[in-house]
């Protein structure tokens, strides 16, 4: 007499991997990053719009607010939908890059004469008011609102030395592009080289190399104090947040 055959028992199913839920919507930080990221594209449409020729385009201001404003958008499509922040990889190298930008234009190119954007315009007409507000949009507002979001909106701490070489290689490829267009462009042409240290005709490569490299550093600096800048300030992202969601007494914590 043979024993009963055990019952056939299902095999256990494999433990179904859910995506983590979405945080709550952040439809005030969704809206300041909407309007900055508007005001960084607007510099260059305008700038556009209003008679500059397409060479602008080969300018770092142009190019880096442009960047800034499709990180801009997709970080308030983030905050919208309750997604997490944007990786301390980009939103560290957008600050550089807008830092650089209004640094650059307020410290250096303003000794040149004014916007460089200037030299590309069709025609030598004086400035007009269109032309003064893309200057003050790409040089002043767009970096000014980076920063703000940076302090305000993002939590301290997240930024690393490592990162440094990554945010740089925007500025490495931006100085590759502009010599190799530079090179190509027939002596003479119009914006051949977008700003005066790049000038091949007037530093030769030597030189346009060394004043690039001496700019790198500069800038590798700023990366370091922007780093050290935020593992010192404080949490304001955080306390605006604690603020919001607390909904009991003190002792017992923040919403979850």
């Amino acid at each position: 007499m043979t024993a009963p055959r055990p019952a056939l028992l299902p095999r256990p199913r494999a433990a179904e991997v859910l995506p983590n839920p979405a945080g709550p919507r952040r439809p005030r930080v969704t809206a300041l990053r909407v309007l900055a990221g508007g005001a960084a594209a607007a510099g260059p449409v305008i700038a556009l719009a209003t008679g500059y020729r397409p060479p602008t385009l080969i300018h770092f201001t142009v190019l880096a607010n442009l960047l800034v404003a499709a990180a801009f958008g997709w970080s308030a499509v983030r905050s919208w939908r309750g997604g997490p922040p944007l990786s301390p990889r980009l939103s560290g190298g957008v600050l550089l890059l807008a830092a650089i930008t209004g640094l650059m234009y307020h410290l250096v190119l303003v000794n040149y004469g004014g916007s460089p954007l200037s030299a590309t315009r069709s025609s030598p007409a004086p400035e007009t008011g269109w032309s003064i507000a893309a200057s003050l949009l790409l040089h002043t507002v767009t970096p000014l609102a980076v920063a703000a979001d940076w302090l305000l909106l993002t939590a301290p701490r997240t930024l690393r030395l490592s990162h440094i070489p990554l945010w740089l290689s925007a500025p490495a490829a931006y100085l590759g592009l502009a010599l190799i267009r530079g090179a190509l462009l027939s002596p003479g042409a119009p914006a051949r080289y977008p700003y005066p240290f790049l000038d091949v005709d007037t530093y030769g490569y030597a030189g346009a190399l060394t004043q690039s490299l001496a700019l790198g550093l500069l800038f590798a600096a700023l990366g370091v104090l922007i780093t050290a800048v935020d593992h010192l300030r404080p949490n304001v992202a955080g306390w605006f947040q604690h603020r919001r969601n607390r909904i009991s007494p003190p002792a017992a914590g923040g919403l979850k």
